[in-house]
């Protein structure tokens, strides 16, 4: 069983999970500016954008690049830096570390090697949005970012459509209207729906409305900024009979691709479906 420390136990050696501001730098809170100053080394998302929040308060602390394209080569060094004594703080642009941005790997490896990790509250864009949504509020259940093709999204959204709770979605503008329309599709134009954009920022704005008029709406609005999707849960669930499961796994894998979805796509969905390994799968289906 592995121990569980105190912050106070550990002055050096410790990996800090920093928030930062979603948009409104007075957001910053005093303890993470405290953090950022007293730790070693900074490993952040965009070494640019952070070196900006850095100035701003006039923390001098060196940085490290950390993101999702240098994942297997800095989680090591990290560790070895923590290893040796190193106090470490690990921030994303915007918001809490590891939700929609980098952090889960160095994490995961840090508990692994008995590391103390430490988190710090601040700013998360999905809880933000969804205390103003008008929603219900708890339970909800956070999902993030869809996967992009048309396919993966309504596989994604039809596993989702009969849950009760509110769900939460980041979405960039540039897909906005895209996404609104499959969830229309799988949900029912009907499903209430709320976009919160620029939160905490100047021209922060709240869209509310069923999925058919949020979409019709952006037929003549541009969308700017990033969003946060919040969609109430289902009233009515419908108890679904999986007939899939009746299947063998290969028939399984030909149904979901006869439904639309790629190969790869069509095993990742059955290994998940039957709680299998994907690679497993993968021999199997292509008989390796």
């Amino acid at each position: 069983m592995q121990q569980i420390s105190s912050f106070n136990e550990h002055q050096s050696g410790s990996l800090y999970l920093v928030p930062t501001p979603i948009g409104n730098l007075e957001d910053m809170t005093f303890r993470a500016i405290k953090t950022l100053k007293e730790v070693d080394l900074i490993a952040a998302e965009d070494t640019r954008h952070t070196q900006q929040l850095l100035n701003h308060f006039d923390i001098t602390t060196r940085q490290v690049s950390f993101h999702e394209h240098n994942t297997e080569q800095r989680v090591p060094e990290l560790i070895e830096k923590l290893k040796a004594g190193y106090s470490i703080a690990q921030c994303s642009d915007a918001g809490m570390p590891s939700i929609s941005d980098p952090g889960k790997e160095l994490v995961a490896a840090a508990v692994k090697e008995g590391l103390p990790v430490i988190p710090l509250p601040g700013a998360n864009a999905g809880l933000t949005a969804l205390i103003a949504s008008g929603l219900v509020p708890q339970p909800f259940y956070f999902f993030g970012f869809l996967e992009r093709k048309h396919q993966q999204q309504v596989a994604a959204l039809e596993k989702l459509k009969n849950r009760e709770e509110t769900m939460i979605f980041y979405e960039a503008p540039h897909r906005l209207k895209k996404t609104l329309t499959t969830m229309a599709e799988v949900f029912g134009e009907e499903r209430r729906v709320v976009l919160a954009r620029e939160l905490t920022k100047r021209y922060e704005e709240f869209t509310r409305g069923t999925l058919s008029e949020v979409a019709t709406w952006f037929d003549s609005h541009q969308p700017r900024g990033e969003f946060v999707i919040l969609v109430a849960g289902n009233d009515h669930p419908v108890e679904e009979q999986n007939d899939d499961l009746q299947l063998s796994l290969t028939e399984q894998v030909d149904k979901a691709i006869l439904d639309g979805l790629s190969t790869n796509a069509a095993i990742k969905l059955v290994a998940k479906k039957n709680n299998i390994k994907r690679q497993e799968l993968y021999k199997q289906y292509h008989q390796l």
